[in-house]
């Protein structure tokens, strides 16, 4: 298993951010996408999952209504998508799938993770 997260990305405040995330080594549809942040000097955030298989999601109460998940299964390639922008969303922003025997269906494999920065 492993997940390839596309790079840092610099955003001014209000604006968007989309985080790739490419998955191989198993069968993409198969298995939810989580997705995880963590802020400087903070602990990791859940912020919620998709089911690549059908595009059904699931966010943390925190992050509906700005965040956005979204799969390709043409290029088992899972998104978040990040709107109206403010310093605090600055962290790092990982994916998280199965385990490398998929044995462990969550948080079993993790992407390097995507540094967004927000600032003017």
């Amino acid at each position: 298993v492993q997940l390839v997260q596309s790079g840092a990305e610099l955003r001014n405040p209000g604006a968007s951010v989309k985080v790739s995330c490419k998955a191989s080594g198993y069968t993409f549809t198969s298995y939810y996408m989580d997705w995880v942040r963590q802020a400087p000097g903070q602990g990791l955030e859940w912020m919620g999952r998709i089911d690549p298989k059908d595009g059904g999601t699931k966010y943390a109460q925190k992050f509906q209504g700005r965040v956005t998940f979204t799969a390709d299964t043409s290029t088992s390639t899972a998104y978040v998508e990040l709107s109206s922008l403010r310093s605090e969303d600055t962290a790092v922003y990982y994916c998280a799938g199965p385990g490398p025997d998929l044995a462990t269906t969550y948080f079993g494999s993790w992407g390097q993770g995507t540094q967004v920065t927000v600032s003017s």
